[in-house]
């Protein structure tokens, strides 16, 4: 039996499932959107004139600067989830946060299922952020690898032949 992108696992289960479960599908998405990336050029337009989406932006990113790119996303995610689980583990009820700040109440009640241990509650707000974590990386990559490569830490980048 497979389970869409977003689904809910059948049953209850153990926190740690829990957080396996909506990290395959993660894997399964990025999978997803990296086949069918795959048959479009990243560097230009879809034919119909859009902007690429944000998980292929992010692939480019991390095509073009590579280890920077990879290290400054992973960084901010273990620093967003982080910082998550502290405020709820320290008694801000995020549910009423997450409403002020406009997500609507389906999202909020999906992600938020009564009863959940405080770190799968964590993880699931963590995952409402990633569009906010994606931009701050497409942002500051370009500019961190830019600054390192004007100090001399990094080479300048070889022309392409």
């Amino acid at each position: 039996m497979t389970w869409k992108a977003r689904a809910h696992p059948p049953i209850s289960l153990s926190p740690v499932l829990h957080f396996l479960f909506f990290f395959v599908q993660d894997v399964q998405t990025l999978k997803e959107a990296s086949t069918a990336s795959s048959e479009k050029s990243l560097g230009n337009k879809e034919p119909d004139g859009e902007k690429p989406n944000k998980t292929q932006q992010l692939k480019k990113v991390f095509k073009e600067y590579g280890a920077v790119g990879v290290s400054f996303h992973i960084g901010i995610s273990l620093m967003s989830l982080g910082m998550f689980y502290l405020l709820i583990s320290s008694g801000i009820d995020m549910t009423a946060m997450l409403y002020k700040l406009g997500f609507s109440e389906a999202i909020v009640q999906s992600k938020t299922a009564a009863g959940t241990s405080t770190f799968v509650l964590a993880y699931a707000i963590h995952k409402l952020f990633a569009p906010v974590r994606i931009s701050i990386t497409l942002v500051s990559v370009p500019l961190i690898v830019r600054y390192f490569r004007k100090t001399g830490l990094f080479k300048p980048p070889t022309p392409a032949p």
